[in-house]
């Protein structure tokens, strides 16, 4: 849904009208597009006075408005409004847009700036008045931007970026990294650089909050995109993970261990009771050559055909089996819930975190013969 200026505005002063009207000690002016002759600096998108009931001085909002919440806009968005404040002395700042995600929120109170989105979720603080809304819900806020950055082709991209975020990539290689064409790579690019994800050098562009990014892709992550289809096996787990594995091998199918069965790998701890493998070509007759049953409940073994090949991204060979990346197994634990949290949060900080803190490459990884795979005892 697209709005144009003026609707951009209206929405904004609705959302913050209805906003204040349930503060009873406050009058929010009723004269609408109320102009501040004196502000030199520019003019905000909308100006309220506040008059409180007690009669005491009347209170100014200076509002900006932009079309996206992201934290470049309100970035921009805090720097006009204290700019205007310079003719506006005491006068409360807020930034609106059709969607504002806690992190611009946290952005602009640290600056001392109010948000408020057209749903009419807000945080408001000045003087005796503290409004803080959340949960309703919001129009805007599955916004284009979020399912482009997290479409398969952009998922490509963050994988690169995300296996060594310290190191400075260049659109075209990255695009050639990635398996993506130019203009992709230039879409993430930007819908990264309006989330303030990352930095820009004379050597290229590199991750500046890679756990930021990471955490939110999780969030947005869903497993079922892979289709799954449910095995048993009378051999151990562990035995039936060997047997895919060397079924794969044989007929030269790409595959890796994911979600637990790729966990237990890097943090040996793990325990679980069922292997979750991704194959990439004609699962069902790998599983039907070594003897697995398909059953509706009750399996052992859950093969994921991948949506996307980006899933084997960086995969790597442990103990002579392949394991999808430590962020590839992360993104899939998030999707058990409870017992994925807690192994993913182990993964994270010691698997992930402490990889990200070796020095960049400096030189591009060799390719395997199975695409970003490559081997590890």
């Amino acid at each position: 849904m697209k709005l144009k200026v003026p609707d951009l505005t209206e929405r904004a002063e609705a959302a913050l009208r209805g906003a204040l009207a349930e503060v009873p000690f406050l009058r929010p002016d009723a004269e609408k597009g109320l102009r501040v002759a004196e502000l030199t600096t520019g003019r905000p998108d909308l100006e309220l006075r506040i008059t409180p009931v007690s009669n005491r001085a009347p209170l100014f909002v200076l509002v900006e408005v932009k079309r996206s919440g992201e934290p470049r806009y309100a970035r921009d968005a805090i720097n006009q409004l204290l700019r205007y404040r310079e003719a506006r002395p005491g006068a409360y700042l807020v930034f609106a847009a059709p969607y504002i995600s806690p992190e611009t929120t946290a952005l602009c109170a640290t600056e001392g700036v109010g948000t408020i989105d057209f749903a009419g979720n807000c945080f408001l603080s000045f003087g005796e008045v503290f409004i803080r809304r959340e949960g309703r819900p919001n129009p805007f806020a599955k916004r284009r931007g979020l399912r482009s950055l997290y479409a398969p082709k952009s998922e490509r991209v963050l994988r690169v970026l995300l296996a060594d975020p310290r190191a400075a990539w260049k659109t075209i290689r990255l695009a050639i990294e990635a398996g993506v064409s130019i203009g992709q790579v230039a879409k993430v690019k930007q819908l990264l650089a309006d989330r303030e994800l990352i930095a820009i050098g004379k050597n290229g562009f590199t991750l500046s909050n890679p756990q930021a990014l990471l955490q939110d892709w999780s969030r947005s992550y869903r497993l079922e995109r892979s289709t799954e289809r449910g095995y048993y096996s009378s051999l151990p787990v562990a035995e039936a993970e060997r047997a895919v594995a060397k079924r794969c091998a044989a007929d030269d199918v790409t595959y890796a261990l994911t979600s637990f069965s790729g966990a237990a790998r890097y943090a040996p701890f793990v325990r679980y009771q069922q292997a979750t493998i991704y194959v990439g070509t004609d699962p069902e007759s790998v599983a039907g050559k070594i003897g697995l049953k398909k059953v509706d409940s009750g399996a052992n073994v859950r093969i994921l055909e991948p949506y996307d090949e980006g899933v084997f991204y960086r995969s790597q060979l442990i103990d002579g089996i392949a394991v999808a990346s430590a962020i590839q197994v992360f993104l899939d634990l998030q999707s058990a819930r409870a017992r994925g949290e807690e192994a993913s949060g182990f993964l994270l900080r010691e698997v992930i975190e402490k990889t990200w803190e070796k020095p960049a490459r400096t030189t591009r990884p060799k390719p395997s013969k199975r695409r970003g795979q490559s081997s590890s005892s």
